[in-house]
């Protein structure tokens, strides 16, 4: 099986363009989709203000700018496919255009005091969703300049004729001050939450490969049972030989020895290869479960040198009668053990000296703890550990090269280990120790084997033998 180390490397590669700053993301059925509901609303904004209200503007110049996104969107149609993906360059350009056409329309119709002004947000929020930071920022600044220049420059309010609507200068810098304001929190909510989508998309992405890497390792379960099958004739055919041989040269021959150690070999191999080629609810027992103290023993094989103390411990918790005081045996699920042992890497990386691992069990549960001494979790982390990018505690105080530093590791192994039915929880030894304590916890129903599946012979020694 791959230690945890190994997945973390293959899967760092693959993560590494995700973290970092992506190029844009905005196709081109929604940039055309989002400009023909703003060619609708202007539309029916303009209709409204000249056909209801009756008030006067210069309603040729603001149609002509309605018609340059409206020919826009269908000039984009017909270049490029619906599902085309604009690159990074012109998906800005559009917006920065979006943004200058509504510039355009609020210069005719009374500048930053009109109440549509709040609109060039718009683009903005759809930069911070699909464009990398740096266009956000640009498009941003383009922004509050237009609205610098809309504050002295524009043609008057569309108002009663006869009657000048002018606000005060003050109140119009107080209005852009508020469309900033916005501007701001909208992008940043927005890109923070596109962010958090795509980080979690990523990390299952990642828990998809660390399982599919197991899955390709059961495989060669499959590839075991046929090449027992194909090895069945030949060794058929062998077995047959031997006898024949055997029978021809009669028991004094000196190579009647020789021809019954073939004989028993091939009679070996054939059983071998039977247990092979057996379904997996034929699995030989001691091989498909595993006590608890196996389970923290093979999880923890890997960082047996890592110079770092692993101490191992098992035992009932108080109160139980002989029946519940066995230690439970359970299912080998590789996807606990690689969880576990992400835990414990984790442990040992950052242990002072010793890692101590217990389980403990009762009538209801079975729980494993992993305790190290190491400086523990820092306690503004708390409330987000095994949440995937938040890295661990203490990466960046030892500045540990060796990990792949995408805060993954905990993600995965918690990922992991709830899917098996645990609960996984996080906190700290209290007060004046140090050090990290995880402790994963079953129903004893979803970890232990059905009590049948315990009578093989030697179960008990075996249990007996690991507590």
């Amino acid at each position: 099986m791959s230690t945890p180390a190994e997945s973390k490397t293959a899967v760092a590669p693959v993560l590494k363009g995700i973290v970092n700053e992506r190029e844009s993301q905005l196709r081109l059925v929604t940039s055309v989709r989002l400009r023909w509901m703003a060619v609708l609303g202007q539309l029916a904004a303009v209709a409204l203000i000249r056909l209801y209200y009756g008030f006067p503007f210069n309603i040729g110049n603001c149609l002509i700018l309605i018609a340059m996104s409206a020919w826009l969107n269908v000039f984009l149609s017909i270049r490029y496919p619906a599902r085309y993906r604009l690159s990074t360059s012109l998906a800005f350009g559009l917006l920065v255009y979006d943004v200058l056409q509504l510039a355009g329309l609020l210069y005719f119709t009374g500048g930053i005091q009109n109440p549509f002004s709040v609109l060039l947000v718009a683009p903005v929020t759809v930069a911070a969703a699909t464009q990398p930071m740096r266009y956000t920022f640009i498009l941003g600044a383009i922004v509050i300049a237009a609205g610098g220049l809309l504050i002295s420059f524009h043609d008057p309010l569309p108002w009663y004729e006869g009657l000048r609507f002018e606000l005060p200068r003050d109140y119009k810098i107080g209005s852009l001050t508020a469309l900033v304001a916005s501007m701001i929190f909208m992008a940043f909510y927005t890109w923070r939450l596109n962010k958090e989508a795509r980080q979690m998309s990523a990390a299952l992405a990642a828990t998809d490969l660390v399982l599919a890497s197991e899955q390709r390792l059961h495989a060669l379960d499959g590839l075991a049972a046929a090449a027992a099958h194909e090895l069945g004739t030949p060794l058929s055919t062998i077995t047959l030989v031997a006898k024949e041989l055997e029978h021809e040269l009669g028991p004094e021959s000196r190579f009647r020895e020789d021809l019954q150690l073939l004989h028993s070999q091939a009679k070996r191999c054939r059983e071998i290869l039977q247990k092979l080629t057996r379904k997996p609810g034929e699995q030989d027992p001691m091989h498909a479960s595993i006590t608890t103290v196996e389970l923290l023993e093979e999880a923890s094989a890997a960082h047996r040198n890592s110079g770092k103390r692993i101490i191992i411990s098992a035992h009932p918790l108080p109160g139980l009668d002989d029946t519940a005081r066995e230690e439970p045996i359970g299912y080998r699920r590789p996807g606990v053990i690689y969880g576990l042992g992400n835990l414990i890497e984790n442990a040992v990386s950052f242990a002072a000296s010793e890692v101590h691992l217990s389980a403990r069990w009762n009538v209801a549960q079975v729980m494993v703890t992993i305790i190290d001494d190491g400086q523990g979790f820092k306690p503004e982390m708390m409330d987000t550990i095994g949440e995937p990018y938040v890295t661990s505690r203490r990466y960046e105080e030892k500045g540990d090269r060796g990990h792949s530093g995408l805060g993954l590791g905990l993600f995965i192994a918690k990922t992991l280990l709830e899917r098996s039915g645990a609960t996984v929880t996080f906190s700290n030894q209290p007060s004046p120790r140090s050090g990290a304590v995880i402790q994963i916890a079953w129903p004893r129903s979803a970890f232990e084997l059905p009590q049948g599946t315990f009578d093989w012979p030697g179960a008990r020694a075996r249990r007996a033998n690991t507590v």
